[in-house]
């Protein structure tokens, strides 16, 4: 009999488990994939029944394959989903999720008045089209019917968690990226709430995400009984940190997959008002802070199909468009790429913003703008970087992750932006693991020496200098371009043409 531990990722486009044993070797995956849906502009749906299945489908082929049930099973999920259920938690509507920016004008709205940075400071969670709060605020003033007939506002882990225990209870760390939980005091905070238009009894129950249940019946979920413990975990990105050990002063964590983050772990929350930086909870006491944007591989397929017309993008094209971009100097010849084609998140925050290519001229080739537009990723993540950094404690080394990573010339270029070391953390799913690992801890397991296992595979990749320098020079122009334009940007914008 081999015992494991299950960490189940409640993804935006999938869900994938992750099963590893005591000492933390991998020995089993399984992943299930479900559509998103766009029904009108700036809406992005899913269905959560959809994941509810995806999930048990995932368990299922672990417990087939592993032919047991497991000691634990610990959810990661990604942030800022909200749903309207009725008392019995039957969807009242699809899964609004964090790339649905149709409450982008009640985020500006409240973004410009006198409260922003008192609820931005008590909440940590950035105040943007994603905040479920801005959300719950949208259904109040545009289907208020739905609204007043809601008895809970959930995400989609709550949904989930819900089908198993039959109680409405939510982790601290889904919590603190909701826009209205106090993450000093725990609770939610009244003055967000009270803007959306709500109260404690609309929401779940917060708890820490070391929290577990048992089902009591074995006939809840095929394959698991009662003696198997189900912890109720963290969000995606703090458990990412978690599952990469990098939760460590000085180290850094940075993905790019269709969008990017960067965070770091921190006893104390990292505020920066101006860039909106934030800072969610990994456990109590413990805050994953940093910054997402929403253009990171999807700015790369649309260069690919939009602008050179490619309808099918294979491993040999990125082959080939990497073997082109290794041909122009750094800097792309002076072709400067703002990467904001699905407008952005951090540090900008501007729902109405859009990509643009600067200073091109006769010189520039088709490689010029394929490389421009890797910078122009790599630079948007460096200035998020900026923003979350701390002079006294600076980052030193990066754990890097997401599709990203299997370009070497695309890795080499972040660390040469950055000036960072970054390390590749080779991992069946940073998320999936870190989930495993909370539930390791609250089994009483010490998991240290398994979080810094010094015989996982690791690649170091380190910044060339001169290149550094280079790019030194070039980034302070990045930064200013934006601001430089702008006001263009949002008159294009609003001609709605």
């Amino acid at each position: 009999m081999q015992n494991y531990f299950v960490g189940i990722d409640l993804g935006t486009g999938s869900t994938k488990a992750v099963a590893i044993d005591t000492a933390g070797k991998t020995i089993a995956t399984a992943q299930s994939y479900y559509p998103t849906n766009n029904p009108k502009p700036g809406y992005s749906e899913q269905n959560p029944e959809l994941i509810w299945r995806a999930f048990l489908n995932c368990i299922s082929k672990i417990i087939t394959n592993l032919k047991q049930a497991p000691i634990a099973i610990s959810f990661s999920s990604a942030m800022h989903s909200i749903i309207p259920v009725d008392e019995h938690c039957n969807a009242l509507a699809d899964a609004m999720l964090w790339s649905d920016s149709r409450s982008a004008d009640v985020a500006l709205s409240i973004r410009n008045s006198a409260d922003a940075e008192d609820i931005y400071r008590h909440t940590g969670t950035a105040i943007y089209a994603m905040s479920p709060l801005c959300k719950i605020i949208w259904l109040h003033d545009n289907d208020n019917k739905m609204f007043k007939k809601a008895y809970k506002f959930i995400s989609v882990k709550e949904y989930v968690w819900f089908k198993l225990f039959g109680v409405f209870e939510v982790d601290y760390s889904i919590a603190s990226a909701m826009g209205m939980f106090d993450i000093l005091d725990l609770k939610w905070y009244h003055k967000a709430c009270a803007l959306a238009g709500v109260d404690g009894s609309k929401l779940s129950t917060p708890v820490n995400t070391d929290h577990k249940r048992y089902l009591t019946s074995a006939d809840t979920l095929p394959g698991i009984g009662t003696g198997t413990a189900f912890i109720i975990g963290a969000s995606d990105g703090c458990c990412a940190n978690l599952g990469g050990n990098a939760v460590r002063e000085g180290v850094g964590a940075l993905t790019i997959g269709t969008s990017g983050a960067v965070r770091i772990g921190s006893k104390a929350p990292v505020y920066n008002f101006k860039a909106m930086t934030f800072n969610y909870l990994l456990k109590a006491g413990t805050f994953i802070c940093g910054g997402a944007v929403n253009n990171g591989g999807a700015a790369v397929d649309w260069l690919l199909k939009s602008f050179l017309k490619l309808e099918t993008v294979t491993d040999e094209t990125y082959k080939q468009l990497f073997k082109e971009i290794d041909t122009v100097k750094p800097g792309s010849d002076g072709l400067v790429f703002l990467p904001y084609l699905y407008a952005e998140r951090a540090p900008i925050w501007d729902a109405k913003s859009s990509g643009a290519f600067i200073n091109i001229n006769f010189k520039h080739q088709q490689q010029n703008f394929l490389k421009a537009t890797l910078e122009g990723i790599c630079f948007a993540l460096n200035d998020v970087l900026n923003a979350v950094e701390q002079p006294q404690k600076p980052i030193k080394e990066i754990v890097v992750s997401g599709g990203f990573i299997s370009s070497a010339t695309w890795v080499q270029l972040l660390a040469d932006i950055t000036g960072k070391k970054l390390v590749l953390l080779q991992s069946a799913d940073s998320s999936a693991v870190g989930a495993i690992y909370l539930a390791m801890e609250a089994l009483g397991m010490d998991i240290e020496g398994i979080v810094s296992n010094e015989d996982a595979e690791r690649i170091v990749v380190l910044p060339n200098a001169e290149t550094h320098a280079v790019y030194s020079k070039i980034f302070p122009v990045y930064k200013k371009l934006y601001s430089d334009i702008r006001s263009s940007v949002h008159q294009l914008h609003d001609l709605n043409i």
